[in-house]
Order: C-alpha cells, then structure tokens, then sequence
C-alpha cells in the first residue's frame, strides 16, 4: 500500500531527524541543520550532505559529496527507504559515504 501524503510526510521527518542524530553522534565535528524537510549535514574532511523529502514523489532525496544524487522511494514490505535505479537502501548509501553505521528503520 502506498503512503499517503501525511504519512509520508511523518515517516520522512523522522528519516531525517534520525539520520541527523546518527551522523552527529558518528561525527562530532558534523555541523548540521534540519529545517523544513531540508537537512544539510557539512562534516570536515567529506564535505557536505543534502537529505530533502520530495513530497511530490514520495521521496527522500540524497546529494552525496561522495557518492552523487540518488532518489529513495518506500518500500513498505521491506520497511526501508530503497534507491529508485537499484537495490541500494538509503542507510548503506549513507554508512558507506559517512564511514558510520546509519540504521534508519522504524
């Protein structure tokens, strides 16, 4: 079942704020900012990190210093936020550009 747009709304602030908290506790020198569905995350020595959720498509946008653009859609069977031109989840994507485990189930 696909999600509706205040359920997708809900499940992708609280991607971001984990994924925020993650990445700080990984990273004490991250400097980083969640404002309006936007979070930018600037981490010395990696650079800096854009997650955004695109309502429109039902998505948590990813702009990677290390790794590029990629786009994740729910997976709601899986419970994992999955890419949308692979089989790559949003939290591997994420633990192998940051060098930390992130776990953004839940």
């Amino acid at each position: 079942m696909a999600l509706d747009d205040r359920s997708f709304s809900a499940l992708a602030e609280r991607t971001l704020q984990r994924l925020l908290d993650q990445a700080e506790a990984a990273h004490p020198d991250a400097d980083g900012d969640l404002q309006d569905g936007i979070l930018t995350l600037e981490i010395d020595g990696v650079g800096t990190f854009v997650v955004n959720k695109h309502a429109p498509n039902r998505e948590i946008w990813l702009s990677s210093p290390c790794s590029g653009a990629w786009h994740f859609a729910r997976d709601e069977a899986a419970g994992r936020w999955v890419s949308t031109r692979g089989a790559e989840t949003l939290e591997a994507v994420l633990s192998a550009d940051l060098g930390a485990a992130i776990t953004l189930e839940g």
